[in-house]
């Protein structure tokens, strides 16, 4: 039997965003292979995470190529991004929660050409009128991330129906919490 790995990435995510502390005999069991077989292609936890973490980078970088952040308004544009990444959510909650990735000074260089995307993008929408001004796109891309991971967090554990996952990210993060009064 020849190991698909991106087979075994796919499971791999799939058991790591449900159970972020999973041992790697759990995740060979997910993957339908052996811990032995696991371990000749990922030499551990560590190896699997970062193998992971370049998946994620790269299902992250083609939502944002997909929802064309440069077209249309900042509401449309945000819309298409939260919907093309919705499919890799869960694993980009996993990501933005395994420490290891963080530790040291050494951070992909890849998430630092994700956070410039998106934060052009912020900055783009003050610039035109579209967000407001008084948050940095530093904080309003963070906030971004943090609500793509709760949202995925709560539709997996049933808080949240899934088809309301795009609609509360996007009518948060533009809206706010703070209800208006209208006049």
């Amino acid at each position: 039997m020849t190991l698909d790995r991106e087979q075994v990435l796919r499971s791999a995510a799939a058991l790591l965003t449900r159970k972020s502390t999973a041992t790697m005999d759990e995740v060979a069991k997910s993957a339908g292979i052996g811990r032995a077989t696991l371990h000749r292609h990922f030499a551990g936890r560590d190896a699997l995470v970062r193998a992971l973490e370049e998946r994620g980078i790269q299902e992250f970088e083609a939502a944002l190529d997909a929802a064309e952040l440069d077209q249309g308004t900042s509401e449309a544009a945000l819309r298409r991004f939260v919907a093309a990444v919705e499919p890799s959510a869960g694993l980009l909650s996993f990501l933005v929660t395994e420490n290891q990735l963080f530790e040291g000074g050494e951070v992909n260089e890849g998430w630092d050409r994700l956070d410039a995307r998106v934060s052009a993008f912020f900055r783009r929408g003050q610039e035109r009128g579209e967000i407001r001004i008084d948050l940095t796109p530093a904080w309003l891309t963070e906030a971004l991330y943090g609500l793509i991971g709760t949202g995925a967090w709560a539709v997996q554990v049933g808080r949240v129906a899934a088809q309301d996952f795009q609609y509360m990210i996007v009518e948060l993060l533009l809206g706010g919490a703070r209800r208006s009064v209208e006049q």
